[in-house]
């Protein structure tokens, strides 16, 4: 990613800060406050963590093929024997015992070991936009929780003062009915209403408590006191902005793209495998009997030469099969490619719909107001009868109910785009946690310390920080 690409993004992600995470109440748990809570308590990225460490150790392991080899062997022995000389049995028994310590060292390999330290590299950074990728998966369910519970708490309380309404509505038919302004018929329908009114409020409070148990597992915490939602982050200007800042920063694209390399640096290292090779090997020993004084040393040094000419065929059939990977990998690339960009499109024309028919809801908000208070004092008049004033009413509660749903969905819609662009991160969001650094443990593990070396025991120590999470 280049200085300015990443500079451009940045700026976004403060604007999302600034708009979206800050201006809020102190005493409500805010949508900052949720998205902290999911990147705190998240299994999942523990998870994905520890793989990626694991691929780090990956470096290390490849590494390793250039260092020596160091062996020590021990042994005691014990030999029976028993012979027979002129019909006399003769059965001597010797003890020894040896020890030795050997050494070998890769000399040459044809660059096979260098290009597999450099495979290894790549798939610790493709694994690091793995993770990237589930964090942003992590923290949109936060997202989609925290509003899903705020438009829920918002459905209950229009349901609630539906119903207290249509109450008021009842007792009032009850009283005009008393002295015969309306018929039986009349008080019928607002009996009607209020029972359709409970049991849609006692819908909305399963669906409210439903979304408080999906806000549970998504942040890690019950739902307090919620705040508004927040205004929305910046958008790009066009679908094309979109597509690109998705094409350059997702981080399922940016994995692919290292795949691609890893398969490419494995056909060049099973090529370079096919050359020969050079070792050097020692040993150092020592052998001696029990019971006398026989002892002997001895110390070789060698350099080994060879090279696999022939394996019935399976050294050019791993080629091929890694060939075979390598066109898979890119195959990958592409499909990545397109999913990024349709997910960008998809993501950027959903937010543009929401914000039409949050406009389109507000305006019939006003009009369906309008119209029950005109139906509500003609009613009084006479000129309309009970059932015009409840469909009114009816009308007036579902376009509040509409403006609900547009309002969630025009924030999930912007978040949504967020991550279809590859920036909702913590780091991106500027959130007030410490920022999981992929780097720490990377750079201690990657020279394959030994475990009494300073930078051992450092590795060590966050090893021991780790487990007791």
């Amino acid at each position: 990613m280049s200085r300015v690409t990443r500079t451009g993004l940045l700026g976004t992600a403060a604007l999302v800060v600034s708009l979206g995470l800050a201006t809020v109440r102190a005493d409500a748990e805010n949508l900052a406050d949720a998205l902290v809570g999911a990147y705190n308590t998240s299994g999942l990225l523990e998870q994905n963590r520890a793989l990626l460490r694991a691929t780090d150790e990956g470096v290390a392991v490849a590494l390793s093929a250039l260092r020596p080899i160091v062996a020590w062997t021990a042994s005691v022995a014990r030999t029976f024997e028993r012979t027979d000389i002129n019909s006399i049995a003769i059965s001597p028994q010797t003890s020894t015992y040896g020890a030795g310590l050997t050494a070998q060292i890769l000399l040459y390999d044809g660059g096979a070991a260098s290009i597999g330290i450099q495979g290894a590299k790549e798939t610790v950074l493709a694994t690091r936009q793995s993770l990237l990728s589930v964090e942003q998966a992590i923290l949109f369910r936060a997202v989609a929780a925290y509003l899903a519970v705020n438009g829920q708490t918002q459905n209950v309380a229009l349901r609630e003062n539906n119903v207290r309404v249509l109450g008021e509505e009842l007792k009032a038919s009850n009283d005009r009915f008393e002295v015969g302004e309306v018929t039986r018929t009349d008080v019928a329908l607002s009996e009607a209403s209020v029972a359709q009114a409970r049991s849609e409020l006692a819908i909305a409070r399963g669906d409210l408590i439903n979304s408080k148990a999906e806000y549970l597992a998504a942040v890690g915490h019950a739902p307090g006191q919620l705040a508004a939602e927040p205004p929305l982050p910046a958008r790009p200007a066009s679908i094309s902005a979109a597509q690109t800042l998705a094409v350059q920063n997702h981080p399922d694209m940016l994995a692919a793209q290292h795949q691609v390399v890893v398969s490419e640096m494995f056909i060049t290292q099973l090529k370079r495998e096919l050359r020969p090779y050079v070792s050097l090997n020692a040993t150092v020993g020592l052998s001696e009997q029990f019971g006398n004084s026989d002892y002997s040393n001895r110390a070789t040094v060698g350099v080994n030469l060879g090279q696999t000419i022939y394996q019935g065929g399976a050294l050019s059939a791993g080629i091929r099969a890694a060939i075979a990977q390598r066109d898979a990998a890119r195959g990958n690339l592409l499909n990545v490619q397109r999913n990024v960009i349709q997910d960008a499109t998809n993501a950027y024309v959903r937010l543009q719909v929401a914000v039409a028919s949050l406009v389109a809801t507000q305006e019939r908000i006003r009009a369906s107001q309008v119209a029950f208070d005109g139906v509500r004092e003609e009613a009084k008049l006479g000129a309309r009868t009970t059932l015009d004033v409840l469909t009114a009413e009816q009308d007036l509660l579902d376009a509040n109910t509409a403006k609900i749903v547009a309002e969630v969905e025009r924030s999930a819609a912007a978040y949504q785009l967020l991550a279809a662009q590859g920036i909702l991160t913590a780091d991106r969001l500027g959130l007030a946690v410490p920022i999981y650094d992929p780097t720490v443990y990377y750079n201690l593990a990657k020279n394959a310390p030994v475990p009494m070396s300073k930078q051992g025991k450092d590795l060590d120590r966050v090893l021991q920080a780790l487990s007791k999470k």
